[in-house]
């Protein structure tokens, strides 16, 4: 089994790091500092209170690397589109595509079904470059749950959580996506295969859609943004008018509203990625967590008041932020 991580950060490291350690044949895709070091030492994954040294492939070219059996992508939603090209050489007939990215994939509504199947979404996927690059049929839905950081260049400490369900778009329990999750368990992570992978992207996003610019636009924390009773309400809010989209096309939640902020908040202390990346000087997972949900909403008609005025308020914190 062939498999290049495209964007080996922190997580996708992580990924690839657990299935190099157990066999699997594993590349990496990735840049400046943090490539250069994982050339010259190996990828170091600081887990469990050990540190693990795995000897990979990486590049920062995917002509190297040639056709895979499945390619992770775990960049920034917001970047995915700009790499269509460039992944291009890494793809094979039967190659399988791993959307490892926060929010709504461009493969949302491939095989959905109803009315709005073959939709594409432009705050995901402008013009359908991913939908027409990489093909809906080459995707498999993958949720990352776990939290890894690159503590230096070629060092990743994992953080916690190790459970990465994946699914078809379809919901069919296919060779390829059975064969990915036996390899994932065999390299300890957690890769159930689920009926219903939506489900499982919206539960996620539930929380990332107000969790994330709340704490980028006051600098709180998880457990800060959960016990306030003012953002705990806003989040409320927020999360209900997801629901509510989401609930029109088919999904369902198996957790209620409250049950989903308790969650977030056992976390603790914890800042979310939307506040890392700002306080980073990064560009911010706006479209990908928030626009496309306005988005949706504005298919089926569903107003999302509390939705749009975040949205607002965070794209106009980012503005500045680019300014200043």
């Amino acid at each position: 089994m062939k498999v290049c991580i495209y964007g080996a950060g922190a997580i996708g490291g992580y990924i690839g790091a657990q299935l190099a350690g157990a066999g699997v044949d594993v590349s990496f895709v990735a840049r400046g500092p943090h490539l250069a070091a994982m050339q010259a030492n190996g990828v170091k994954l600081l887990i469990e209170g050990e540190e693990r040294v795995r000897r990979v492939r990486c590049t920062s070219d995917p002509r190297e690397l040639g056709q895979q059996d499945y390619v992770f992508i775990t960049l920034k939603a917001h970047s995915v589109p700009g790499v269509v090209d460039l992944v291009q050489p890494l793809l094979g007939p039967d190659t399988a595509i791993i959307t490892g990215v926060n929010g709504i994939p461009y493969w949302y509504f491939y095989r959905h079904g109803g009315e709005f199947a073959g939709t594409t979404l432009q705050s995901v996927d402008p013009g359908g470059r991913q939908w027409n690059g990489f093909g809906p049929e080459r995707a498999i839905g993958c949720v990352l749950y776990p939290a890894a950081e690159i503590a230096a260049p070629g060092v990743i400490r994992h953080v916690y959580g190790k459970k990465f369900p994946l699914g078809e778009p379809d919901g069919t329990r296919s060779e390829r996506v059975m064969r990915l999750s036996e390899a994932m368990i065999a390299a300890d992570l957690e890769a159930p295969v689920r009926e219903d992978i939506r489900n499982e992207i919206w539960l996620k996003l539930w929380g990332n859609l107000c969790f994330n610019p709340i704490s980028a636009l006051t600098h709180a924390t998880l457990d800060v943004i959960t016990s306030d009773p003012g953002t705990r309400a806003l989040s409320r809010q927020m999360m209900l008018e997801a629901k509510a989209i989401a609930e029109r096309f088919g999904v369902h939640f198996r957790v209620d509203v409250e049950r989903r902020i308790d969650g977030a908040g056992a976390v603790g202390a914890h800042k979310t990625s939307m506040l890392q990346d700002l306080e980073a000087g990064r560009a911010m997972e706006i479209d990908p967590l928030l626009t496309v949900v306005q988005e949706m909403g504005r298919l089926v008609g569903q107003p999302t008041p509390m939705i749009d005025a975040v949205l607002s308020l965070i794209k106009q914190r980012e503005r500045m932020a680019q300014a200043a």
